[in-house]
């Protein structure tokens, strides 16, 4: 109607719209993965060395799926501990990891060296070729499977979980920004709302009024 001339003044220009609630990020709880990293028998062989260390990296970097299947071995810098990851827009960041971490994967680099000689690709099939993000996506969602009931299991809810538990533990937002790769505080800032929960839970526990 403003368009021919009907109305001069647009009465939407009064109209508030309801918010839209966003969804909370999924995440597994802290006891969950310990059980889950500490205590689930990955087998024996290269596929079991392989798939607790996908599962080790993925909560101890909180990278991106599509991220962990382009790893090289070249990526590792065990001088600084330090892994290279090559991001969204080609924009590269490196992730620290600890002397822990360090020592599973050089266990991991010498089964695979032993197993398929020495290959470049950080992560490979049971056969030896580069591995692939249909594969990954079935081996975290089956061990995901054997230690919580949540409805979404994928990688990405492990990078959910390498957040949320990095702030409920006291990470600065912005230190978890760019340990995530995010272009901008706001995608960062979703994970405070699981934060907010906890804290609300311990006031309701330990304040005398709550």
């Amino acid at each position: 109607m403003l368009h021919e001339g009907v109305l001069t003044i647009n009465p939407m220009q009064k109209i508030t719209s309801p918010k839209i609630s966003k969804r909370l990020p999924v995440f597994v709880e802290k006891d969950r993965m310990e059980m889950l990293l500490d205590q689930v028998d990955f087998g024996e062989g290269y596929p079991g060395i392989r798939d607790k260390l996908i599962l080790e990296l993925f909560y101890a970097t909180g990278m991106r799926l599509s991220e962990l299947v382009n790893l090289k071995e070249t990526d590792l810098d065990f001088h600084h501990d330090t892994i290279k990851v090559l991001g969204k827009r080609n924009k590269e960041r490196l992730i620290p990891f600890s002397h822990k971490f360090e020592i599973l994967v050089k266990a991991y680099l010498e089964e695979k060296n032993r197993s398929f000689g020495n290959t470049n690709d950080l992560f490979l099939t049971d056969k030896g070729k580069p591995i692939y993000s249909k594969l990954i996506y079935r081996i975290v969602t089956g061990y995901l499977r054997e230690v919580t009931t949540l409805d979404k299991k994928s990688p990405h809810v492990l990078r959910h979980t390498f957040a949320t538990h990095l702030l409920n533990n006291g990470a600065e937002l912005n230190a978890v920004k760019e340990l995530l790769g995010h272009a901008n505080l706001s995608a960062t800032q979703i994970y405070t709302h699981n934060t907010i929960d906890k804290l609300k839970r311990i006031y309701k526990q330990a304040h005398p009024k709550a």
